[in-house]
């Protein structure tokens, strides 16, 4: 590394070099050393060094362990014997009922404070989308207030929320939620019929058999907020996803079979913002514009497309959901997504009642000098022992999402047949009786 320049640096012992000085420091001051000041590349060279180091450790150990050898060992014999890698740190579960127990074999004896400095640092926060387009005559990013974060729902995280979602689909095709709660249209074209479920309000797409108006039917009744779903808000509140000043108290699911999509739309003013969607199960794009085009059924165009990432949180406000419009076109394999918003207060249902639960989440501590605007936020790290294994890692962390969104329209023909209308958002309660399509 850059200063390691033999006989220049001498201890008071007269021992010279770093290696020297390093050898007068203990654990806790050596883990301190190790932990800041690195560039990008040290820090990746560092940590090469300390896996090889972990490696050639259980290597040795485990030769070690069957006394003495009659013969050399291979490469392709260390290969067999060495542990397996440690697990990273993402794999760590917190005891917040959203990953089970909280207790894995990558906690190392971590505290359940520690263990949530290490995954809070880990999220990854991709505010700077950019797309100009003239708007009543004046240029504008479109895209203002969308934010993309990753790393917020673990693989494990996302298995039990998905079960979830499939078992509250089945109680739905059995009856066992309230009528405008679960919603599965039958399936009559490609890109129509996705499973919906909506907790805290139901919300009506279009004008109803009773001439009711798109928005929130104040007068009916839906299921409230699965303890799950609360979960995740106090996760996403908790990690600065979303603000403590707009909780949400409102979600819906979409459950998608492969083709199904969402035509192009701005969320209706019933909702305030923010509001954010949840990826689950299949990686596929968003497009985002003030004029997205219909091409054929569950196809779309539009000028910007935003991979979202299974597990993603993304987060409408501001241009990106006032002035663009969203689409999701015919999804490429079963997908689920997750929608919280929450209820201006002038359209709650007549019988709403706030949760106690929602209202009381604290915003985990963050520095402000080390979380500048825009970019990844870092908590504050006490423990030398913490700062090193994220350190440990940081190069990875700071590398925002390289996927660019994919500027060039989908490319097929015009077929203006397939405009929004009831079917795209039918009414809900009405279920089919049809099989499970898990």
């Amino acid at each position: 590394m850059a200063g390691d320049i033999p006989g220049k640096l001498t201890d008071s012992a007269g021992r010279t070099g770093t290696i020297g000085l390093l050898k007068t420091l203990n654990r806790d001051e050596l883990l301190e050393v190790l932990s800041q000041g690195f560039c990008q590349h040290c820090e990746a060279l560092l940590e090469e060094r300390i896996h090889q180091l972990l490696n050639k450790r259980g290597s040795e150990s485990t030769v070690t362990s069957n006394n003495t050898l009659s013969k050399p060992v291979t490469g392709k014999q260390l290969a067999r014997t060495s542990p397996p890698p440690p697990a990273a740190n993402s794999d760590i579960l917190l005891n917040d009922r959203l990953g089970g127990s909280g207790s894995t074999s990558s906690d190392n004896g971590l505290s359940e404070e520690q263990k949530e400095h290490i995954r809070f640092s880990q999220v990854v926060r991709k505010k700077d989308f950019v797309h100009m387009e003239k708007i009543n005559g004046k240029s504008m990013n479109v895209l203002k207030g969308l934010e993309l974060h990753t790393k917020v729902f673990n693989a494990e995280e996302q298995k039990k929320i998905v079960e979830c979602v499939y078992n509250l689909q089945r109680m739905g095709q059995k009856g066992q939620l309230r009528d405008r709660t679960y919603s599965e249209p039958r399936k009559w074209m490609r890109g129509k019929g996705r499973v919906m479920i909506q907790f805290g309000c139901c919300y009506n797409y279009a004008v109803d058999k009773k001439g009711n108006p798109p928005g929130i039917l104040r007068e009916e009744e839906v299921d409230p907020l699965p303890p799950l779903f609360k979960q995740m808000i106090k996760r996403m509140v908790r990690w600065h996803v979303l603000p403590t000043m707009c909780v949400p108290n409102s979600c819906i699911v979409n459950i998608y079979d492969e083709g199904d999509c969402i035509p192009p739309h701005i969320d209706h003013h019933d909702f305030l913002r923010p509001f954010c969607t949840v990826s689950f199960l299949t990686r596929c794009n968003i497009l985002f514009g003030s004029s997205l085009k219909i091409v054929s059924p569950g196809e779309f165009s539009g000028p910007v497309s935003i991979p979202l990432p299974v597990g993603s949180v993304l987060i409408l406000n501001g241009n990106g959901a006032d002035i663009a419009k969203h689409c999701v076109p015919a999804v490429p394999g079963k997908r689920i997504s997750i929608t919280f918003r929450r209820m201006d207060e002038s359209k709650l249902p007549y019988k709403f009642l706030p949760d106690p639960e929602l209202s009381r989440i604290k915003p985990f501590i963050v520095s402000p000098s080390s979380a500048p605007q825009g970019h990844h936020q870092k908590p504050v790290i006490n423990s030398s022992f913490v700062k090193a294994i994220i350190q440990q890692n940081q190069h990875r962390n700071d590398q925002v999402i390289k996927d660019k969104p994919d500027r060039e329209a989908t490319k097929t023909t015009k077929n203006d047949s397939f405009l929004c209308g009831n079917d795209d958002f039918p009414p809900l309660g009405k279920a089919s009786k049809g099989a499970s399509r898990r």
